[in-house]
């Protein structure tokens, strides 16, 4: 077994580069590439969100078709994956449909200082990870890894895909790109600050490019690891 899963990052953009505007849950994407980010949902062992997007977007990363579904549990498997979210100070709803939804196994890595106080309230409905002093991608890439994920989806925010990135931990991007701007920098950005290792000297390599009626699918392959289909 890899030291990791094979990690794909998936997130829609605007064309300045904008995961949202100030309002919950802009539609960035449309109704045939919904459908295509449920059959790769559907493909992987796990899906990861940061906690902002858990706090401010309210998700249930569930697998939306049921013939999907059924085909998982056909396999063996759950009828969507499990679900992580990564947080430092573990102010997450346990109420929140990311908690409430789906017969799944849910996983949240928090600080060591904020463990206590993560189970005591998120205990009865999911299990609390500790993820060290601070919480780093690799550390937990590696703990999946020994819990069985093989094919681990990450899905936002800007936090997260920057720490990701930056560690060199992705093995593919998919990246929609919505033809509108957001003209808001107050609003998400797809990154933070922070150094890659693709840049002016060391370019990603490009594997795909799709339209999707009015967005356009950009695949990069960002590591050896990397498979086309």
């Amino acid at each position: 077994m890899s030291d990791r899963p094979y990690t794909l990052l998936s997130c829609s953009v605007s064309l300045d580069g904008y995961l949202g505007d100030q309002t919950p849950r802009l539609a960035l994407s449309n109704d045939a590439d919904f459908d295509r980010v449920d059959e790769v949902r559907a493909s992987c062992d796990a899906i990861m969100v940061g906690g902002v997007p858990v706090r401010t977007d309210n998700p249930r990363l569930l697998v939306r078709s049921q013939a999907r579904r059924e085909e998982r549990t056909a396999r063996g498997l759950p009828p969507s994956p499990m679900k992580i979210t990564v947080t430092e100070r573990g102010n997450l709803d346990a109420h929140s449909n990311f908690f409430t939804t789906g017969e799944i196994e849910k996983l949240v890595y928090i600080s060591s200082a904020r463990v206590a106080d993560a189970r005591a309230r998120l205990g009865p409905v999911a299990t609390v990870v500790n993820g060290g002093r601070r919480v780093r991608m690799r550390r937990v890439s590696e703990d999946l890894a020994d819990r069985g994920v093989e094919r681990l989806m990450v899905e936002g925010g800007g936090v997260v895909h920057t720490q990701f990135l930056a560690d060199d931990l992705v093995d593919e991007l998919q990246l929609v790109v919505a033809p509108f701007f957001v003209g808001d920098s107050n609003a998400p950005r797809f990154v933070t600050d922070g150094r890659f290792p693709w840049n002016a000297q060391r370019r990603a390599k490009l594997a795909e490019v799709r339209q999707i009626g009015d967005v356009v699918l950009l695949r990069y392959a960002l590591s050896p690891r990397f498979r086309d289909g």
